[in-house]
C-alpha cells in the first residue's frame, strides 16, 4: 500500500481541499495516507479559525480513517530570508520540526500545501536523495500566492523563494487555468495539473421549482473586509432587492470567524438568514433553498489571486443548480459565458445596488433562472464534481509512482 504524506503549515487539518477531499479520496482508493498538520497555541483549529479547546489533544491521532501527526506551528515560522538561505545552494541540507516528522513517516510521496510546507518538502527531499532514496514532491498551490500585484517587499522575496522551490518539486497542482498558465512561465517542463475546488455530486439534487413570489440569494463562506465577501454589498443589495421582491431572503452559510461579530442593520435583518459555520457534508443540503448565488472580489488591481480564482463556493453553487453573479473576474467569466450557468457584470468594482439589478432580472424572467440551474447542474455532472477531479489525482500519483525506484527505503 503505497503512503503518503501530507504536509500542512498554516491550514486548519478539516480544511476542505486537503482533508474532505484529497485525503479522503486517497484513503478511499487504497492509499496509506498521514497528514502532518500544526497546532496554535496547543489546539488544532477548525476552518473558521475556531480551537478545539479540550478535544484532540493527542500528537498522534486518527480521524475519519486519515493519521493525524501534529506539531507546534510556533516551533516552526521560518521567515522568507531564512528558507532561502537553506535552499539557494540545492546541495545543502537542512531540518526543522516539520522536516523530522516527515522523515520518520517514510512516505512514498510527499504533498505540500503552502510555501512553508513546500520548504520542508524540498528539506525531506534533499536529505533523502542524499541517503540514496528518491521520492516525489508535489506542490498543490491553492491560490497565486504570493499575488504578483502585491508589491510588498516580504512578497516579493517570497515569489523569488517560490520560484527556486519550484525547481525541486516532481508535479505541481492547481485550481484554475489562468493559474496554471501563469506557473508554466515559471517552469515550462514542470508536470502542472488542475484540480478544481469542487464537491463530490449532491446525490438528493432535485431540479429547482421556482416560486414567482420568492426568491433567496446565498453566500457561502467568510464574510471578510471589502475585498470579498464584503457584508456592506450584502446588506444594500438585500435592501434593494427586498423593496421589489414580497419574500426575499440572503442566505449566508457560514459567516465570519471565530471571535468575530456580524452586525446585522435593523432595516435588513428580517431578510437576512445567517446559518453561522456547517461542517462540509451540511453545506449541500443547506443549499436546497437557494436560488443564485453571489460572489465579489474587489481590489483586483491589486490582487491577480483573485481575478484568477475559482473558489471553493463558485463549484458548491453549480453543484446544486444554482447559477451565480459575480463581478468582472476573469476565470470566473470565462466559465461562466461558457457553460451558461450565471451573470457577469461589466464591473471590476460593483455594488450592492447593481448585485441588486442582476438579482431583479433573474426574478423577472424565471426561465432564463430556471435554465442558468439546469446548465450549472449539467456541467458538474458531466466535467467539474470531485468524482472526475479524484481520476485526475490517482492519475497523478500513479503516474509519479511508477516512476518510484523499485529499491525505495531498502
Amino acid at each position: 500500500m503505497p503512503k503518503v504524506c501530507i504536509l500542512v503549515h498554516t491550514h486548519s487539518f478539516l480544511d476542505t481541499r486537503i482533508f474532505q477531499k484529497e485525503a479522503k479520496s486517497l484513503k478511499k482508493n487504497g492509499y496509506d495516507v498521514v497528514m502532518i498538520v500544526p497546532r496554535i497555541k496547543g489546539k488544532l483549529f477548525k476552518v473558521n479559525k475556531e480551537p478545539f479547546e479540550s478535544e484532540l489533544l493527542e500528537k498522534r491521532f486518527t480521524y475519519e480513517g486519515i493519521e493525524i501527526v501534529t506539531y507546534d506551528f510556533e516551533t516552526f515560522k521560518p521567515t522568507v530570508e531564512h528558507m532561502h538561505e537553506q535552499i539557494k545552494d540545492p546541495a545543502m541540507l537542512f531540518t526543522n520540526p516539520l522536516v523530522e516528522l516527515g522523515l520518520k513517516e517514510k512516505a512514498d510521496v510527499y504533498h505540500a500545501h503552502e510555501v512553508g510546507s513546500l520548504f520542508a518538502g524540498v528539506g525531506i527531499k534533499r536529505k533523502l536523495a542524499h541517503a540514496g532514496v528518491s521520492v516525489p514532491l508535489i506542490f498543490d498551490s491553492h491560490d497565486l500566492i504570493p499575488d504578483p500585484f502585491d508589491m510588498n517587499p516580504r512578497l516579493v522575496a517570497m515569489g523569488k523563494l517560490l520560484d527556486d522551490l519550484l525547481k525541486e518539486i516532481d508535479h505541481l497542482i492547481t485550481v484554475s487555468p489562468s493559474i496554471k498558465a501563469y506557473y508554466i512561465t515559471k517552469q515550462p517542463l514542470l508536470p502542472i495539473d488542475i484540480l478544481y475546488n469542487s464537491p463530490p455530486l449532491h446525490a438528493a439534487y432535485k431540479p429547482k421549482i421556482t416560486h414567482d413570489k420568492k426568491l433567496t440569494v446565498g453566500y457561502e463562506g467568510h464574510i471578510a473586509d471589502k475585498k470579498k465577501g464584503s457584508s456592506d454589498k450584502i446588506f444594500e443589495m438585500t435592501e434593494h432587492a427586498a423593496k421589489e421582491i414580497d419574500e426575499f431572503t440572503f442566505k449566508i452559510i457560514g459567516g465570519v470567524l471565530h471571535h468575530q461579530t456580524l452586525d446585522i442593520p435593523e432595516n435588513v435583518k428580517d431578510h437576512i438568514h445567517l446559518t453561522g459555520w456547517v461542517p462540509f457534508e451540511q453545506i449541500a443540503p443547506e443549499m436546497t433553498d437557494i436560488d443564485i448565488g453571489w460572489i465579489d472580489f474587489e481590489d483586483l488591481n491589486h490582487s491577480l489571486n483573485r481575478s484568477y480564482a475559482l473558489p471553493n463556493k463558485f463549484f458548491s453553487y453549480l453543484n446544486n443548480g444554482i447559477p451565480v453573479i459575480v463581478n468582472k473576474l476573469h476565470d470566473m467569466e470565462q466559465f461562466i459565458q461558457t457553460h451558461q450557468c450565471g451573470i457577469v457584470l461589466n464591473k471590476q468594482h460593483a455594488t450592492g445596488a447593481d448585485y441588486a439589478e442582476a438579482v431583479l432580472y433573474l426574478h423577472s424572467n424565471r426561465k432564463v433562472l430556471e435554465q442558468m440551474s439546469a446548465n450549472a447542474r449539467a456541467v458538474m455532472e458531466k466535467l467539474y464534481s470531485w468524482e472526475q477531479m479524484e481520476k485526475r489525482m490517482l492519475q497523478i500519483y500513479q503516474t509519479l509512482l511508477s516512476k518510484q525506484s523499485p529499491s525505495f527505503y531498502l
